[in-house]
């Protein structure tokens, strides 16, 4: 992994630190990078309505989108925890994901010493869309 891959890595785990997750416990960071290597971050939010808790990766694409970023402008996104559960965006992010990323975009999931990289389009290879 290149040198921004692996500073952005830690920037990403640092946000762990703003999680709110007082009731899975689990702690989730995520990232959307740009090609010119900007930045927007996001962590998972929970809620006593757990229908109403917010996804890390959510909050990360809807940052970058809030800031102008257009789905070219995007190279890749990461997601992290330190958790030691099972790491992959749930299908709802997926989703989501899909309207604002190129299906060749990289998606790098790290958590504890573990480094995967997927291709978004390999991650949910049926995604529903208009058209």
């Amino acid at each position: 992994m290149n040198f921004d891959r692996e500073n952005n890595l830690k920037k990403t785990f640092e946000l762990l630190k703003n999680s709110y997750s007082p009731y899975s416990n689990f702690k989730v960071a995520s990232s959307v990078i740009t090609k010119n290597n900007r930045f927007f971050g996001g962590v998972n939010i929970e809620n006593a309505s757990y229908g109403l808790t917010m996804c890390a990766e959510r909050n990360a694409i809807f940052n970058a989108i809030s800031n102008g970023i257009k789905k070219e402008d995007i190279d890749y996104l990461i997601l992290v925890s330190d958790s030691g559960k099972n790491l992959f965006p749930c299908g709802a992010c997926l989703q989501v994901l899909t309207e604002f990323l190129d299906g060749n975009t990289d998606v790098i999931i790290k958590e504890n010493n573990n480094t995967s990289i997927y291709k978004l389009k390999s991650l949910l290879p049926f995604s529903f869309k208009l058209t």
